[in-house]
């Protein structure tokens, strides 16, 4: 197909609660160099798509809290496609906003939706995958996602269970399931027909209508009301949002399709959620540490993640297997099998009295 015809959605206005204190609501995850890499994370969403999309056909969608954030980041975007949303509504809403906009300029386009804060290391591999998903999608009434290959029972991912035909590159996809308990991660992955949702689309824009006017009758019809790529939109977009449900497009329209199909892919992939997950893609050393600067010592401690804001010195004795973060505002030391607790410590320090200035 026409890279013409190509479009891609970076999708991101999460706030990252998991990755807190690091992540902050001024300041979110996307918007950072975790790893060290010299790029943010939606640096290098745009780096990879743009290798095969032309930067006139890449759209951001964020809060518009971090519509300058993302043009001073993206500055190879055209400005008016950085798009803010006046509230949180999860995916659904975003998807069906972003689809009206791009059919507007090119009723023939296919797009691709990624988010903003995922690692993909096997990226020849992922440009591989994408342009498959572009041919399917243009030339089928799919729904196309790109399924990971799973390395181990992760409880942390939602899981995408396809119907196996031999030899080929795509499957119909049977069920989906929201993050599972570990016993039955276990059962996923022992099974083999199961692959990690990583929340990576592939459309055209008459399908994605198609889907949405059957499953969110209500969202499609609310956003009939506004004029795209016009000066109107985003007093119409700001009318409208306050009225729209707040669902994924996982549970409005995934669940429920009977035309969404899978590629399975080995990407070497993280959504890079929780501490853990940057704790296994980071350099670390012979006491498996993994640690961001080098004016640290470390004496009978194995196994832990430091990050330190400010380049001052640190000395860590008797630590195993645990998170230390420390930034301008936030000292936090947690066990990291407990990484999935942290937005339970963001919630209770919410309710602490001006605990806001922590966020």
């Amino acid at each position: 197909m026409s890279n013409s015809d190509k479009y891609c959605v970076i999708m991101a206005g999460g706030i990252g609660s998991r990755f807190w204190p690091l992540s902050t609501q001024k300041f979110p995850k996307q918007f950072q160099d975790i790893l060290g890499t010299g790029r943010t994370m939606i640096q290098q969403t745009y780096d990879r798509i743009s290798k095969i999309i032309p930067s006139e056909n890449i759209f951001v969608i964020t809060n518009k809290e971090y519509v300058a954030l993302s043009h001073q980041q993206l500055p190879e975007i055209p400005e008016d496609n950085v798009v803010g949303e006046p509230l949180m509504k999860n995916t659904a809403a975003c998807n069906l906003y972003m689809a009206n906009k791009i059919e507007e300029i090119n009723p023939n386009a296919t797009m691709i939706v990624l988010p903003a804060d995922h690692l993909i290391l096997k990226e020849d591999v992922f440009l591989q995958k994408a342009e498959l998903a572009f041919d399917i999608a243009a030339n089928n009434d799919y729904l196309v996602t790109l399924g990971i290959t799973p390395t181990r029972p992760d409880t942390g991912y939602g899981y995408i269970q396809f119907v196996e035909k031999k030899d080929s590159d795509y499957y119909k996809v049977k069920t989906f399931t929201e993050k599972p308990i570990l016993e039955i991660a276990k059962s996923f992955l022992e099974s083999g027909d199961f692959l990690w949702n990583a929340g990576i689309f592939i459309w055209n824009v008459k399908s994605i209508h198609k889907a949405f006017e059957t499953f969110l009758p209500d969202m499609t019809q609310q956003f009939t009301a506004c004029e795209y790529n016009a000066e109107a939109e985003v007093s119409c977009i700001e009318l409208i949002y306050p009225k729209i449900q707040k669902i994924s497009i996982d549970n409005g329209i995934l669940e429920k399709a009977k035309n969404v199909y899978v590629i399975p892919a080995d990407l070497g992939w993280s959504d890079l959620g929780t501490w853990t997950s940057v704790f296994e893609n980071s350099d670390r050393d012979e006491n498996d540490n993994a640690i961001n600067i080098k004016t640290a010592l470390t004496y009978d401690s194995g196994g832990n993640i430091v990050h330190i804001k400010n380049n001052k010195a640190v000395v860590i004795d008797g630590l195993k297997d645990f998170i230390v973060v420390d930034t301008d505002k936030v000292l936090l030391i947690c066990p990291r099998e407990h990484d999935q607790q942290i937005k339970d410590y963001v919630l209770d320090l919410k309710s602490l009295k001006k605990g806001e200035k922590f966020m």
